[in-house]
């Protein structure tokens, strides 16, 4: 029997709140897996409800929490911003038991609000390092979370409930093609402020930027743009809401990391400006060896990319 089989049927009924590109992309390999019997999806939206019954994804949606209750696994996927208030109402629904995982990219906030529920209940915070620039029920897609990592940031919880729940969680990633790693709170929030967060920024900021430059017109940006500026401006295509709660819940390692940025930055421009040379490529060539070491680890591929490729792909635009 494969790992897949063994795990089939790993929760009898979850429900996915919020969706989304991930939450969609979840139902879809839950599915694919048969790692829960029943799946509901549960959104504020009545047309994301709907399209996700057409999409054949979910068994059934709704548009109110109460839809959690009986469920044994409860996937928490909206924007940052709200999950403490979501985790709160379901401390009033969930079942004895019930492992709750959020799968946003900022993990302090999460773990403030979990350490206030009940013990009854299981809050496994996650983060599937996996993203595109879409949103929507639509635009997820089950092998979104393959080859990838989801980091797991387990609450100081030491009782065998909770560690077989964390367990449990892991499972579930595995089985879907995820690599696993574990972490605390603090250090996931600030390693994904260099890798992640601050990147948006930056891309967030250059665009805005050219829209700025008043000599330089919209038809030429879009007509002249290179390579370069063109994924800046996929990343820059992300879900406006879900970036700008992560830059508020995650905004003290933000902010330090920032201000290593602006340092380095302060550096590159002093070099340019005195024309110095050897500073310019001991930059460029570290930056060239961490990119050789990416590849190396099979976070990417060293194939030219042009940004046409016909089939989604995967990005740094995580949730």
């Amino acid at each position: 029997m494969t790992p897949k089989e063994q795990n089939h049927g790993l929760f009898d009924r979850a429900c996915i709140i919020g969706i989304g590109l991930i939450g969609s992309s979840l139902a879809r390999a839950l599915k694919r897996d048969g790692l829960a019997r029943e799946l509901v999806a549960i959104d504020q939206s009545e047309t994301a409800c709907a399209e996700a019954i057409d999409l054949g994804i979910v068994t059934a949606t709704s548009q109110d929490i109460s839809a959690a209750a009986g469920c044994d696994l409860i996937i928490v996927a909206t924007p940052v911003g709200v999950m403490p208030g979501v985790l709160q109402a379901l401390a009033d629904v969930a079942h004895d038991g019930a492992i709750i995982m959020d799968v946003g990219s900022v993990k302090g906030s999460v773990a403030d609000a979990a350490a206030k529920l009940p013990p009854n209940l299981h809050v496994v915070p996650a983060h599937p390092i996996a993203g595109t620039e879409n949103s929507g029920p639509a635009s997820g897609f089950a092998e979104l979370f393959e080859n990838r990592w989801c980091i797991l940031t387990p609450l100081a919880r030491q009782d065998d409930a909770y560690l077989g729940a964390v367990e449990k969680v892991e499972t579930l990633w595995r089985s879907i093609g995820s690599d696993v790693a574990r972490m605390d709170a603090a250090h996931h929030d600030l390693a994904l402020a260099v890798t992640s967060h601050l990147p948006h920024l930056i891309a967030y900021t250059l665009v805005g930027a050219a829209d700025d430059v008043e000599s330089v017109n919209e038809a030429e940006v879009v007509k002249y743009s290179a390579g370069g500026f063109r994924d800046f401006t996929r990343i820059a295509a992300s879900d406006p809401v879900m970036w700008r709660d992560v830059f508020l819940h995650n905004k003290d390692a933000v902010l330090e990391v920032l201000g290593r940025f602006s340092e380095e930055l302060a550096v590159m421009q002093r070099a340019i400006r005195w024309g110095d040379a050897q500073a310019l490529e001991k930059a460029f060539t570290r930056s060239r060896g961490l990119r050789k070491a990416i590849i190396d680890a099979g976070q990417e591929s060293a194939e030219p990319n042009f940004g046409r490729d016909s089939k989604p792909t995967r990005s740094d635009t995580d949730q």
